[in-house]
């Protein structure tokens, strides 16, 4: 008896399927990253107005050496101090204009900058990088 079994094997792949997957990631993927806000920082540039500016008060001073030191008008502070140090100068003028400038020293980390220019916007106090 010649009885044999046709058993062959196929080597192909439905692709259909694959690629509908791939598009919807790709539909989700689209939709979920216009969601996302990227956290920044609100910076004023420096510009040009047609009406001067008056100045009441004196702006503080915060010095921020490369090590990681901060001096607020001239006198060396931590950075946690530094925190109260601004909370206590914007409720002393209470509700005025609170204005520092901010030098830090050529080599300095720019995430010491990024710490004291994030604990200004947190009180509300503008801040000018020199």
């Amino acid at each position: 008896m010649g009885l044999r079994k046709k058993s062959k094997v196929s080597a192909e792949f439905n692709m259909s399927s694959l690629t509908d997957i791939i598009f919807l990631l790709l539909i989700f993927f689209m939709l979920t990253s216009s969601l996302v806000v990227p956290n920044a920082l609100n910076l004023k540039l420096p510009g040009r107005t047609s009406t001067k500016t008056q100045i009441t008060t004196e702006p503080f001073k915060v010095t921020v050496k490369k090590n990681g030191d901060f001096y607020l008008n001239g006198k060396r502070i931590s950075a946690l101090n530094l925190e109260g140090a601004v909370a206590k100068l914007k409720r002393s003028r209470r509700g005025g204009e609170v204005s520092m400038t901010i030098s830090p020293d050529p080599m300095t980390s720019n995430e010491f900058v990024v710490q004291v220019m994030d604990l200004a916007f947190r009180y509300g106090v503008t801040a000018v990088l020199l």
